[in-house]
């Protein structure tokens, strides 16, 4: 009985005992255990991190195996909230506990605030706290204890959902110069099956949403730990400047202004053995940048719509990038040089030197020789517009592409291989740009076709007025043709061909308003230009209307002269005066112009320093020159006509030959008609006299060998009466007037041929200049000796041109020596034909030959009487002695007897028009020639 009863009480006993435990289990579960967790809770977080935690309430439901803990909040040192949650919902699996699993049906996070402070040591508040609130503590670790922690597998943990709903997290970062506060919120994640360990069952896949205002960032896929594997979508999406300015500062040279990224794309990732990580189907929008290079800037110098990559793709494993198309819309860019040469973009980007530190190579077995493969499908960019600004030159340079389109096709790691492209675009100065072709990067190539029409070239002037003082007031520039590069040898070689043409163009020297060159069109059809070795040849070169004015200043430098800049001092050393070549004996370039064609030219002269200035004109100037060129053998021909002074005639023509050589060019200039008034200037500087009237005929024939010119200049004036007198330093000291009138004939035409010869090279050497000074000499030369310039009248009868300026007498007599009529004779001649000539005679007698003369004549009663040698003889010795003498006027009379004499011959005889002929005082000085003879001379005049 005893044990009967006993037995039917064990499970009674047992039963109790299990509701015991049940009771205790509930009430621990239900009661003490959040009873102690809510108290320890905050204790625990003031004893390990120094924070003031609240929790409103905690449940636990035993049996359930759930927890919520609700309006939790922990503030840290500094009063500020740190961490809190609206409600913590927890939910473990009881049955999975038994297969050594700790198991999670759902986690779920309601409203979680987060703040996150990354401080200016880059350490987080989290391990601020920790450290402050355990200072003595010193984390010590056994290496072998650690390396067997390494190799043991991590715990067995299953979460079947977890999520957090609406969190919100404040990340403040102060270890830049500027503080700056991101908060993300909502902060939604979703994941669910995720396990610790491999799963035949599948991965677990998640889903996460935190966003900053309008900034969000979206990640969903599946998600495996053991081994650790995710597959899914990334995607962030209007990520503004400043959140990246922020975090991008430090590495950015430049100031972001504006503009939002999104980047979405697909993945693969797998770490452990093996690892693995491809991204496909990736984009990457960039709308409305803005960038400026510093932050002083006043405003962005590169602005965009919108930058756009797709199907970008990325396989780390295979080292293989893919991009799809890059399209860049609405790009403005302004890009600048400074004085010194340095764009502004890349002095940012200027670091180290090379070398400056030491550089850590890879261990060799994280090398991967395997090349690294790329492709972008292809670039386009539209409705864009590039500035460049150059300050290298004196006047700041200000270019602007605008309406500016570039497509390429795909590039690739396969550099060999060619690029296609199209690039258009306008300047804003006026003209429009065209390349197409294809370029190779390695080896370097390049093929386009290039073409420009309308094209402004005051816009570059600046880079013009670095060689040459000259303003662009008008021009424009149209090509059309193709060039090649190829870079395959050293040096690099390359052809262009096309045609040019440059139309409306007006230049003139800087700070002055007066045109210089222009014209109305030059075209330059075909072009063939060889880079190595440089070669130009050119079909045509024809010039509508050139326009040239050409001024002589006051200080004898022409306008011309003006052009070139100067590049400071000349080299010195072997070699300076040596002219640039290709070390072969040939120039360094090349060049060949089949045909240069000039339509209705015109040139204008100008010489300011003569008072009054002179100016004259060359105009309806046209023909051609054939065969132009730098290289033997070349015999090229000139033929040009035109105007001179708007009433002359003007014909060049001749042969031509190789430039920069030797070879002789025989070229004649003729010109007729030209008015003589108009070199009055001239005159008056080296004459002293203006030109009144007459016309003025050139025929030039110039022979150049090299710098080596040899010259005849046969110059004809009909006509030429000169002006007023002029006051010159300059003007020679001779009669001209008396000059002009030898030189002319009965006509009234002067007819001299004036050769000269130099060396073009000498800067001291002008043609013009040593023409008129050869004309002045030969005005000064017929002055000084007026009857020499008779000599072709005085060699006609045999006579010298000194001959014909005096006569010789028999002694005491006023008879003319033997062949004296002849001297007279032609003289008379030279007088009629020069009717301005005016002849002096000045009757002269020799005190001792013709006083002689005379006594001897009365002695002998005119030959009447005897007279012996004795008797003359001492007559003579009285005469020389002074003790006897002829009666005062038998010597004057003489001498005024030969003065009619030669008059009345002149008149009577050889008809030489009275008004010519002048009798002047007589004098006794007169020579006696070598025969005896007495001689008189004559002295000539002009009107």
């Amino acid at each position: 009985m005893a044990r009967s009863r006993q037995s039917s009480r064990l499970p009674r006993n047992l039963a109790i005992v299990a509701l015991v435990l049940v009771v205790i289990y509930a009430l621990v579960g239900f009661a003490l255990l959040p009873w102690w967790l809510k108290r320890t809770l905050p204790e625990q977080l003031d004893q390990q991190m120094g924070w003031q935690a609240e929790l409103a309430d905690l449940a636990i439901n035993p049996f359930a195996l759930t927890v919520e803990a609700t309006q939790f909040s922990a503030n840290d040192g500094d009063g500020e909230k740190v961490v809190g949650f609206d409600r913590l919902f927890v939910n473990l699996s009881f049955f999975q506990l038994f297969r050594g699993i700790v198991g999670f049906q759902e986690i779920r996070l309601q409203e979680p605030y987060i703040r996150v402070d990354l401080l200016e040591d880059y350490s987080v508040n989290f391990a601020r706290d920790w450290q402050a609130a355990h200072p003595e503590s010193e984390q010590t670790a056994d290496p072998e204890a650690g390396g067997a922690d390494q190799d043991s597998a991590p715990p067995k943990l299953f979460f079947q959902q977890l999520a957090i709903d609406g969190g919100e997290l404040l990340f403040r970062d102060f270890s830049q110069a500027e503080p700056a506060e991101f908060r993300i919120t909502p902060l939604d994640l979703s994941l669910n099956e995720l396990a610790t360990w491999p799963r035949e069952e599948g991965d677990s896949n998640y889903y996460l949403l935190a966003a900053i205002g309008s900034q969000t960032v979206e990640w969903q896929g599946d998600l495996s730990v053991t081994p650790l594997y995710s597959r899914g979508n990334l995607r962030i999406a209007d990520i503004s400047y400043e959140t990246l300015e922020h975090f991008l500062a430090p590495y950015l040279p430049y100031d972001l202004r504006g503009g939002s990224v999104t980047v979405r794309s697909d993945y693969e990732f797998q770490a452990g053995d093996v690892f693995y990580l491809a991204t496909e189907n990736g984009e990457l929008s960039l709308a409305d940048l803005a960038v400026a290079l510093d932050p002083e800037s006043e405003a962005a110098r590169l602005t965009t719509d919108r930058i756009g990559v797709d199907q970008v793709g990325f396989d780390l494993t295979a080292r293989e990038a893919r991009i799809g198309q890059v399209t860049v819309d609405n790009l403005d860019l302004a890009i600048a040089r400074d004085s010194a040469g340095v764009i502004d973009w890349l002095a940012p980007l200027a670091g180290d030197e090379p070398g400056d530190g030491p550089d850590e190579p890879l261990p060799e077995a994280a090398a991967d020789t395997r090349p690294f493969r790329w492709s972008v499908d292809g670039i386009r960019v539209a409705r864009s517009a590039v500035r460049w600004q150059d300050r290298v030159p004196d006047t700041e340079a200000d270019l602007r592409l605008q309406e500016l389109s570039l497509s390429t096709g795909t590039l690739s790691h396969r550099l060999e291989e060619p690029i296609s492209y199209d690039v258009s675009a306008s300047l804003a100065s006026g003209g429009r740009l065209s390349l197409q072709g294809q370029v190779t990067a390695a080896p370097f190539t390049f093929e386009a076709a290039v073409s420009g029409s309308e094209v402004a070239l005051s816009a570059f002037e600046p880079y013009l007025q670095q060689g040459a003082n000259l303003n662009v007031v008008s021009g424009q520039l149209g090509f059309d043709g193709n060039l090649d590069l190829d870079s395959q040898q050293e040096p690099m070689t390359g052809t262009f061909s096309g045609t040019a043409e440059v139309s409306n163009l007006n230049l003139r020297l800087t700070g002055q308003q007066d045109r210089l060159l222009s014209w109305q069109t030059l075209r330059l059809a075909p072009i063939e230009y060889n880079v190595s070795p440089a070669r130009l040849e050119i079909g045509t070169v024809s010039v509508v209307q050139p326009v040239a004015n050409i001024v002589r200043g006051s200080d004898a430098i022409h306008n011309v002269e003006r052009i070139p800049v100067s590049a400071g001092a000349a080299p010195t050393g072997p070699g300076a005066d040596e002219p640039a070549g290709s070390g072969n004996g040939q120039p360094a370039l090349i060049f060949r112009i089949g045909e240069l064609a000039i339509e209705n030219g015109a040139v204008a002269y100008t010489d300011r320093t003569l008072s009054p200035a002179f100016t004259t004109s060359f105009d309806e100037l046209s023909g051609s020159v054939i065969g132009i060129s730098n290289i033997p053998p070349q015999q090229g021909k000139v033929s040009l006509k035109g105007r001179v002074g708007r009433v002359g005639n003007l014909e060049f023509r001749g042969t031509l030959g190789t430039l920069g050589t030797d070879d002789v060019s025989d070229l004649t200039l003729a010109m007729d008609n030209l008015s003589l008034p108009e070199l009055s200037p001239y005159f008056g500087r080296y004459l002293g006299y203006g030109v009144d009237s007459g016309k003025l005929n050139l025929d030039l024939d110039y022979e150049i060998a090299g710098s080596r010119i040899d010259a005849s200049n046969m110059v004809v004036m009909d006509r030429l009466e000169l002006g007023q007198a002029v006051a010159s330093d300059e003007a020679v000291n001779a009669p001209v007037k008396l000059g002009l009138a030898l030189l002319r004939d009965r006509d009234g035409v002067i007819e001299v041929d004036l050769p000269i010869s130099g060396d073009l090279s000498d800067p001291e050497f002008s043609v013009g200049q040593v023409v008129m000074r050869a004309f002045v000499n030969l005005l000064v030369k017929a002055a000084a000796s007026p009857f020499s310039m008779l000599g072709s009248i005085a060699e006609m009868a045999g006579l010298s041109g000194e001959d014909l300026g005096q006569v010789s007498f028999v002694p005491g007599s006023v008879k003319l020596a033997e062949g004296e009529a002849a001297k007279l004779s032609a003289l008379a001649d030279a007088l009629r034909e020069r009717p301005e000539l005016l002849l002096n005679v000045r009757g002269a007698v020799s005190p001792e030959t013709d006083g002689l003369a005379l006594l001897r004549e009365e002695l002998t009663d005119g030959g009447q009487k005897e007279l012996s040698e004795e008797a003359w003889a001492r007559a003579r010795e009285a005469y020389l002695s002074g003790e006897r003498s002829l009666s005062p006027e038998a010597l004057n009379n003489l001498a005024r007897d030969r003065g009619l004499a030669v008059r009345q011959l002149l008149t009577d005889t050889q008809e030489v028009p009275g008004d010519q002929l002048f009798l002047l005082d007589p004098a006794r000085n007169a020579t006696v020639g070598a025969e005896g003879n007495v001689v008189v001379s004559f002295t000539l005049d002009v009107r």
